[in-house]
Order: C-alpha cells, then sequence, then structure tokens
C-alpha cells in the first residue's frame, strides 16, 4: 500500500501520533489534520508527514484539502474524550464527536473517499452484562461521550450500504505506555489516566493519587481493567486500513489484550519499575465505574491477524516510565514544523 495518501484526523493527539509514526515507516503519504487543541505539534515528528492545522468541521479548509489531495482513507481520532466533561457540557461532545465527523464524512463522499477507520471505544458497552467483552455484548453507554461513539457508529452503519462507505470500528479499551524510544507518549492536560498519574505521583510532580474504591467484588478490591499499548492500537489501525483498501469490507474489533489487571496491581508495577514509592490516599467509588472491564479480542485476531505485543503490565509502563524521564530531562526534543493552515 505504500504511496496511498491517508488522512489522519486529531493526529497530533496520543493514539494518533503512534499510528502516524507507524504510518509514516511505513511510506504512507500521511497528511494530517489536527486544531491542536489537545495534540502536540512537536508529536508528528517524521518531516515528510504534512500537519495541517485546521477543524474538521471547517468546510472550506476541509473542501481545499480534498480538492488538493487525492485521499485514499481516513484515519479518525479527533474526538474530546473525557467523561466527566461531557457530562459536565454535552454539547461540546455532540458537536465535536458526532457533528463534526459527519461533516467531514459528507466530503469524504462528494470525492469519492470511500474508506473510514474509526477510533471507537469500550464506553459505547457501558456497565459489562458479561466478561470478556465481545463485539456483540449490548452496547449502552452511560455518558454523553460513550454516547457520541455510539451515534457515530450507528450513522456510519447506515451510511456504508447507502453511500458505498467502508468502516471499521476499533473499540479499544485502556490505551497506554508510551513509544519504545520514549520520544512519544502520552501528554494530557489534564491527565485522567491512571499510569501516567501513578508515575507522576511516584516523581513527586503531583500529589497522591486517589485509589477510587477498595470494596469491589475483585481479588484485591479495586477496579480492574485491559491496559493496552499505545503501539498496538497503532498497528491495528494500520491493520484495519490494509484491510479495506484490499476491499474486505467493514468490519468491527475490539483491541485490548483480554487481560486485566487491578488499580493496586498498577501501583505496586510502578513501584516495581521506578523503585519509587507511590503516595496513594483511599476514596469512595466513583459513580459509573465498573468493577471489571476486560475485552475479548479474539475478532481482531480472526479478522486482522491481530494480536497485542505487549502482554505484560510492566513492559507497558517501562514505556511509559522512559517517556516521562525524557520529557523531565529535556531529552524529548521537538522538530520544528511549519504549520499549514488552509
Amino acid at each position: 500500500m505504500e504511496g496511498k495518501t491517508i488522512l489522519v484526523t486529531g493526529g497530533a493527539g496520543y493514539i494518533g501520533s503512534h499510528t502516524v509514526r507507524l504510518l509514516a515507516e511505513k511510506k504512507y503519504k500521511v497528511i494530517v489534520v489536527d486544531n491542536l487543541v489537545y495534540g502536540h505539534e512537536e508529536a508528528i515528528l517524521d518531516k515528510n508527514v504534512k500537519l495541517v492545522k485546521a477543524n474538521i468541521a471547517d468546510g472550506k479548509a476541509m473542501t481545499t484539502l480534498f480538492s488538493e489531495n487525492k485521499i485514499d482513507a481516513v484515519l479518525h481520532f479527533a474526538a474530546y474524550a473525557y467523561v466527566g466533561e461531557s457530562v459536565k457540557d454535552p454539547a461540546k461532545y455532540y458537536l465535536n464527536n458526532v457533528a463534526a465527523p459527519l461533516s467531514l464524512i459528507e466530503i469524504m463522499r462528494a470525492y469519492n473517499c470511500n474508506n473510514f477507520i474509526f477510533s471507537s471505544t469500550c464506553a459505547s458497552y457501558g456497565n459489562p452484562v458479561r466478561l470478556p467483552i465481545d463485539e456483540n455484548h449490548p452496547q449502552d453507554p452511560i455518558n454523553p461521550y460513550g454516547q457520541s461513539k455510539l451515534m457515530l457508529e450507528k450513522i456510519l452503519k447506515d451510511y456504508g450500504p447507502a453511500y458505498n462507505l467502508n468502516y471499521f470500528f476499533l473499540r479499544y479499551f485502556n490505551a497506554s505506555g508510551a513509544s519504545k524510544d520514549g520520544l512519544i507518549g502520552e501528554d494530557h492536560d489534564p491527565e485522567t489516566h491512571l499510569i501516567p498519574l501513578v508515575i507522576e505521583a511516584a516523581k513527586g510532580t503531583r500529589g497522591p493519587v486517589t485509589v477510587f474504591g477498595t470494596d469491589y467484588d475483585t481479588p484485591d478490591g479495586t477496579c480492574i481493567r485491559d491496559y493496552i499499548h499505545v503501539e498496538d492500537l497503532g498497528r491495528a489501525h494500520i491493520l484495519a486500513l490494509e484491510h479495506l483498501l484490499n476491499g474486505k469490507g467493514s468490519a468491527i474489533c475490539n483491541l485490548g489484550t483480554g487481560k486485566g489487571c487491578s488499580v493496586k496491581e498498577v501501583i505496586e508495577t510502578v513501584e516495581k519499575v521506578t523503585g519509587l514509592k507511590v503516595p496513594v490516599k483511599f476514596g469512595p467509588r466513583r459513580e459509573g465505574d465498573p468493577a471489571l472491564l476486560v475485552s475479548d479480542p479474539s475478532a481482531a485476531k480472526n479478522i486482522l491477524g491481530w494480536v497485542a505485543e505487549y502482554q505484560d503490565l510492566s513492559a507497558i509502563i517501562e514505556t511509559a516510565w522512559k517517556w516521562h524521564n525524557g520529557k523531565k530531562s529535556g531529552k524529548y526534543t521537538p522538530k520544528s514544523k511549519s504549520i499549514n493552515a488552509i
């Protein structure tokens, strides 16, 4: 597929930037569209990747982009993803996560670009009724963030047969880790993901990490989640892209390891990897937090030949630790890059 032109929305974000790097290594022509509200220009390391600073809801900018480039597929990462914020301001999430990509898809249709790989989420399932969670599990989100992702999935399912639009939904579990070389990693503001919060607490760059609930029906009383390495996610997106480009048709896959780790296990593993003590405080359960969320990733193996390479929590945390240390020590040196604003 070398030489194909791929548009990556939100490609300066956490998962998007890792996927962009892998795409560039495979010699795809990559165009990133990111408004840089949460993305980072310096996370686009390859000088051959074109970065366009724009919002995908900007019809004029997107029309110009499609008219000037023969785009073969879109990898869609651009979304707001803070669950708490989505409850407080649902309009922000429905406008950005549903209306904006719909605007983009209309322009795709106008320019005969009919391959759409969607960065979806296990949040679309809501509270699990059975474990592990497979792709046929009922979808009943418990917050506007999950609802917005599910809404776009439903729309794409309708658009597929009506407009000859090929889609691939990748519903992933807890994205984690950083690139092997430590050059790019998880850099959210505010940070809400457990592993970077625990690492920052260990380093003393933030206060104690709060464990929300110790009385769940799990072996150690804390929530269990399925942690999947960001580069494994990137590989899966490329395999899904190639699946569509090869004409194999629309599909849906969960992305996870199929194994769960508890909050206490994450804290203990960070202490083991770093040699530092993690300050901890205990709080009550958060409303809406399921005790267990673990994937059944077998469809990804069957459809894409994909299996997570990072199966061990220690290996995932080692990459995150390398990224945090490099960033702190100044080894993280962004490349200068001009942003193309259409």
